[in-house]
């Protein structure tokens, strides 16, 4: 199989006009300069309402199981897109559809739809019970959604669980909205994360050690596509400060990628604070590709390159030593001392001054649910 070459690293610093490759020694490994601050109530005012869901008598509780002198009740729903934002500026939306670690009074598993938009304009939740699953009633929804906080539908919709395509992507098209398998769904996946401390757990149906019904796929990864081959390829690394330079000129210098918004993501970064990254020597075939991040394996001796939702590609392999192995586990080590940021740089050749393609990506962990 032809992959990129291992390009040995050279001992040079980093600057924005030549992504030069590092060694491991000048990685930076401190893990005090990224704070995750998400909550979704630190961005918006969540407004709040009582189930009204298809069915009502299978997903309500009890009324005693729950304290109503709590003031933030976990068997609530919330309807919310912020009075600010003009709702014809919401065009992408987030959507999860899928089972909760909690039971009905029937004993069975509630199911959930969460969406939002990328900044937590738009903030919706509603529980189902499990026989009402299908693409009319997720369709109902979003027409549902779209009329009830008087927004447009979304021109796309991006989701990240595999086992939910069928019925995500025909709900979607019926309704002339475009499906985006991807786990760029970060909002998303943070807000997952906050909701299953502040709501799931206080549940009066919360099952603990509850697994998820669908684990996210983590597939072998597979031979690279013949566009996407590259010539050479670099661990090298960035002042947060130039990373997001970087990012505000991919619309100016006509460069493809995708950048994010760590401050709505409630992610703190220094500006001196190094962010590791690939920079690889490639023709520009990446564009509207949906890249989530870069992994090096060690033991195989490889990089690893994810897009969309289960799709993993061996993007490069090298010959192990240890000295390669040592600059692989540096790299990782970076990344994960940052929280998972790191970036994808695509150059037409390693020693150029510009990039043609640029990501900024971050590894986040599954969902709890």
């Amino acid at each position: 199989m032809a992959t990129l070459s291992f390009n040995p690293p050279r001992l040079k610093s980093l600057s924005l006009q030549s992504l030069k490759p590092i060694s491991k020694s000048q990685f930076s490994t401190k893990p005090n300069n990224v704070s995750f601050l998400f909550s979704s109530k630190n961005h918006q005012q969540l407004h709040r309402f009582k189930p009204n869901s298809v069915s009502e008598s299978s997903v309500s509780v009890p009324k005693e199981a729950f304290d109503e002198g709590e003031e933030d009740d976990p068997t609530s729903e919330l309807s919310y897109l912020d009075p600010e934002t003009d709702p014809e500026s919401v065009t992408e939306w987030e959507m999860d559809f899928c089972s909760r670690p909690i039971l009905d009074i029937r004993g069975k598993k509630i199911w959930e739809l969460v969406v939002c938009d990328s900044s937590l304009s738009l903030q919706y939740t509603k529980y189902f019970p499990n026989n009402v699953i299908n693409s009319i009633t997720l369709k109902d929804a979003l027409l549902t959604i779209s009329e009830d906080l008087g927004v447009p539908l979304p021109e796309k919709v991006r989701f990240f669980r595999s086992q939910m395509q069928t019925i995500i992507t025909k709900a979607c098209k019926e309704l002339g909205i475009k499906p985006v398998p991807s786990k760029r769904c970060l909002s998303l996946l943070l807000w997952l994360e906050e909701r299953y401390e502040s709501v799931y757990m206080r549940h009066p149906g919360f099952q603990k050690g509850s697994k998820p019904l669908l684990a996210l796929d983590n597939p072998f990864p597979m031979e690279l596509p013949e566009n996407l081959f590259g010539e050479k390829w670099a661990f090298v690394q960035l002042p947060f400060s130039v990373v997001r330079e970087e990012i505000l000129s991919l619309d100016e210098r006509f460069v493809f990628g995708a950048g994010l918004d760590l401050d709505l993501l409630g992610i703190e970064v220094d500006d001196n604070t190094l962010i590791p990254g690939l920079a690889v020597a490639s023709s520009p075939w990446m564009n509207g590709l949906e890249v989530c991040s870069v992994e090096a394996d060690t033991g195989r001796g490889s990089l690893i390159l994810s897009v969309g939702i289960s799709t993993r590609y061996v993007y490069a392999t090298y010959k192990k030593t240890p000295t390669t192995t040592s600059e692989a586990e540096a790299w990782e080590a970076a990344k994960k001392a940052r929280g998972g940021l790191h970036f994808l740089a695509i150059q037409e050749d390693l020693d150029s001054d510009d990039c043609v393609g640029f990501w900024l990506l971050l590894d986040l962990p599954p969902p709890p649910v």
